[in-house]
């Protein structure tokens, strides 16, 4: 039995000329879908195994960048391949036949999922350098292996729990329940990064009249504090170039709720913003080489032994 969600979205297929006038769209589409797939899958194994291999990471925060990784890589494992698979099925198709509902459940089942994990996974890693910021002193003691590992798998099963409601109920229903959670956590990452933002100021001061006095006492606390400082910048591009990936699909939304019915400019904008989203996963490792310098070493240290056994 088709799900609700699938019986309101074939509003939103393509339909009658519509194939013909997106015809050289969904081409492009999918030659960009599929370079976008080979550099996620690429990127991001290069950056688990660097991730692993850096001890010089907290296990805290490697738990999370791990977590994150592991959601971009299955994006460009079976996200993306799924999308590529719909765009052919809409190349292949004529003026009265539509998507199979299996292949759309699908693609919006593993899009959601791994999207999700990806979204939770940036607020986590959020509030995660906040505490590192905020009570770097107690941070190892508020913040433990074994309870962020508790939070990740969490945030996994509540993952699944959104994408199952997503293909099981109806497109009113999943909205009512996306909206909120996504705009809270949007509103509590940001005033994080704002308070995370006076504390590191306030610090700097404080490093400058330790520096000054010269307390050996406090050099291992200072650069404790200064590591905490830039994983935490890392940390905010990451969060920027979320926002910027996954804001279109956020407006495709309140565009489609709000538009009296279907047209082909917002089906086109909708479909975009799936590529951008899945985008996002192949910018990740770019930005944990281009702010964090562990990442970055380990990723050059595992680039050169890679070239070197291949020589």
């Amino acid at each position: 039995m088709k799900n609700p969600l699938c019986r309101e979205l074939l509003l939103s297929w393509p339909t009658g000329n519509e194939y013909v006038k997106l015809y050289s769209w969904f081409i492009a589409n999918c030659v960009f879908n599929s370079f976008l797939s080979i550099t996620a899958i690429i990127f991001n194994c290069f950056t688990i195994k660097a991730v692993t291999t850096t001890s010089s990471l907290p296990k805290t925060l490697r738990t999370l960048l791990l977590s994150l990784t592991v959601s971009d890589l299955a994006v460009g494992l079976l996200a993306q391949p799924l999308n590529i698979v719909l765009l052919f099925k809409w190349l292949q198709m004529n003026a009265t036949d539509g998507p199979t509902c299996p292949t759309y459940t699908a693609f919006i089942f593993i899009g959601i999922l791994f999207s999700a994990a990806s979204f939770f996974g940036v607020m986590a890693l959020s509030v995660d350098r906040f505490l590192a910021i905020h009570f770097h002193l107690r941070y190892e003691e508020l913040v433990t292996h074994k309870r962020v590992v508790s939070t990740v798998i969490s945030l996994w099963v509540f993952s699944a729990i959104l994408s199952s409601f997503t293909v099981s109920f109806s497109w009113n229903t999943t909205s009512a329940i996306f909206a909120p959670i996504g705009v809270s956590c949007l509103v509590i990452s940001a005033v994080l990064y704002c308070k995370i933002y006076f504390v590191v100021r306030r610090h700097k001061s404080q490093i400058h009249v330790v520096q000054i006095q010269q307390v050996e006492q406090d050099t291992e606390a200072v650069a404790n504090l200064a590591v905490s400082r830039k994983s935490a910048a890392g940390a905010f591009y990451v969060y920027v170039v979320f926002l910027i990936c996954y804001l279109p699909q956020f407006c495709s939304f309140v565009a489609a709720s709000a538009s009296s019915g279907p047209n082909t400019a917002i089906k086109i904008f909708t479909m975009s913003s799936w590529t951008v989203v899945f985008l996002n996963s192949s910018l990740n490792p770019i930005v944990y080489c281009w702010k964090m310098r562990h990442i970055r070493r380990a990723i050059v240290s595992v680039l050169r032994s890679s070239f070197l056994r291949h020589n």
